[in-house]
């Protein structure tokens, strides 16, 4: 599958250069998506049924091999969503942090495998349809692009584009997870959050506290079908330097395997406690 030039081909390159952990090609217009191996696309998770269980046995198997023990089904559906949309995300995010443009992706435009060596989250394929940019971009001569107005416009198509992807994606897992409407898009929130603001970190330059004012205006709390907002704040290190940190919207259910080893953004954990985690994070 070769590279293709696009407007968003540069911050894909960047993505992978600062995480080699996650692989993005792009496809021709008219390229099918792969298949076969461990790849499944979008649209069959968001289908359910056989090729989504398929999917969920690989969280299942890792649980059992890296903890020894099973973890409920609804904890296991929850993983598998986290592992997918975190990723997922980023295809559309990290394109708009990095030169303001938002791609537009389907779930019949987007397949992904876990499975590839070497890769700690995989690769993903994506095909094109359509991106947003801003005026006086010079990706706004290429085909497909839409020109919004201003940067309120953009953060309004990074919100939709996402929305547009895991509805459906949610829909599919949302059975399994045991959760509906407003806590599958507070999970959808935190994805959106974690990932960019992750990669923001590895960026270096400042990055990392430029996504963290980004993303406090994407989400500000009343944005639907988002729930909840971005939270961030800064707490003291062991060293008195200032750390950031934010409350998850939704919790990863990993308490249910390790109770003793709580997120330090949990919404399950008291203040206190996450503050705690946090120095012991930083000094680590």
């Amino acid at each position: 599958m070769p590279a293709l030039r696009s407007a968003v081909t540069a911050a894909y390159a960047r993505l992978n250069e600062a995480f080699p952990g996650l692989a993005v090609t792009e496809l021709g217009a008219g390229e099918e998506l792969p298949r076969g191996g461990g790849w499944i696309s979008a649209a069959q998770l968001a289908a359910g049924g056989a090729a989504l269980d398929a999917f969920l046995d690989w969280d299942d198997a890792q649980v059992l091999r890296d903890y020894g023990q099973r973890a409920r089904p609804d904890v296991i559906a929850s993983f598998g969503l986290h592992r997918y949309a975190w990723p997922a995300c980023l295809l559309i995010t990290v394109p708009w942090f990095l030169h303001r443009r938002v791609p537009r992706y389907p779930v019949t435009h987007v397949s992904y495998d876990r499975t590839a060596p070497g890769l700690a989250v995989g690769r993903m394929a994506v095909r094109p349809a359509g991106f947003a940019c801003l005026p006086g971009d010079p990706a706004a001569a290429l085909p497909g692009a839409r020109v919004v107005p201003d940067e309120e416009a953009l953060r309004a198509e990074v919100r939709a584009a996402v929305a547009e992807h895991l509805e459906p994606v949610l829909a599919g897992f949302g059975p399994r997870m045991r959760r509906r409407g407003r806590a599958l898009w507070g999970m959808a929130t935190d994805e959106v959050v974690e990932g960019l603001w992750y990669v923001a970190r590895l960026l270096g330059g400042g990055e990392e506290r430029r996504a963290a004012h980004e993303l406090e205006l994407l989400l500000p709390g009343t944005a639907k079908p988002y729930v909840g907002a971005v939270a961030f704040r800064e707490l003291t290190g062991p060293d008195e330097a200032p750390v950031r940190t934010r409350d998850r919207v939704s919790c990863c259910m990993f308490y249910t395997l390790r109770p003793e080893d709580t997120c330090a953004t949990c919404p399950r954990t008291c203040a206190a406690g996450r503050g705690a985690e946090v120095a012991v994070a930083a000094a680590g």
